[in-house]
């Protein structure tokens, strides 16, 4: 059963329980509440979100490039020196013939059982 009153004394538990680290879930079990109650009362109370972890941020955008070119990637993304080909493409390809050739290969054809 959720207890829909937040008194001073359940905000007050909130606030501990969240500066403690517990996940939401887990506030939400204790206090008979779901996670859904416990997140929205933490937003609207202004108690900002724990940091969960690093988060991934690029350190460059790889598709910015001049122009048409040909995107066949060298390198890894992560590698100072990764880049793409930028030769001109096919005609509706986003590769030059060079590297479609390599992109397009048709699979071999198994040989027939005799």
């Amino acid at each position: 059963m959720e207890m829909g009153t937040w008194t001073p004394e359940r905000v007050e538990m909130l606030q501990r329980l969240f500066d403690e680290g517990l996940p939401t879930s887990e506030i939400g079990r204790r206090m008979g509440l779901t996670k859904n109650t416990i997140i929205g009362r933490l937003h609207r109370n202004g108690m900002s979100r724990r940091d969960t972890g690093p988060k991934f941020v690029p350190q460059r955008n790889f598709f910015e490039f001049s122009g048409p070119g040909c995107v066949w990637p060298h390198g890894h993304p992560d590698d100072e020196h990764f880049h793409f080909c930028g030769a001109r493409p096919i005609p509706g390809k986003p590769y030059c013939a060079a590297h479609a050739a390599i992109a397009y290969m048709r699979p071999k054809e198994e040989k027939q059982a005799a």
